[in-house]
């Protein structure tokens, strides 16, 4: 099983940038799958998730400026990042897990690579 996130890269702050991650080895049907965040010296941080049914779920602050998606037919799960700030910046890290918005982070299943997001001042 492997899940491949790309998009990461330095965008000015009030920027967008999109990140996406597909995901291959078996069947996510009956897995959320969504996005993470961690900068150094501090926890990861659950950003958002999405299920089968697309229903998503967001970190509370985010919500209006990161819209996450999915396809699964592809298998892949996309972050839409909008009007990006300093604080935004992080290495973004793309997982999958039955219960992935109540899980630890140590019980996650499946983790992708990670993808590093700058945001310039």
């Amino acid at each position: 099983v492997q899940l491949q996130a790309y998009g990461g890269g330095l965008v000015q702050a009030g920027g967008s940038l999109r990140l996406s991650c597909a995901a291959s080895g078996r069947s996510f049907r009956n897995y959320d799958m969504g996005w993470f965040r961690q900068t150094p010296g501090k926890e990861r941080e659950f950003v958002a998730g999405i299920n089968w049914s697309g229903e998503s779920i967001y970190k509370e602050s985010l919500k209006g400026r990161f819209t996450i998606s999915r396809d699964n037919a592809k298998n892949t799960v996309t972050l839409q990042m909008s009007s990006l700030k300093p604080e935004d910046a992080a290495v973004y890290y793309c997982a999958a897990d039955p219960l992935l918005r109540f899980q630890a982070l140590t019980r996650i299943d499946y983790w992708g690579q990670g993808t590093l997001v700058t945001v310039s001042s």
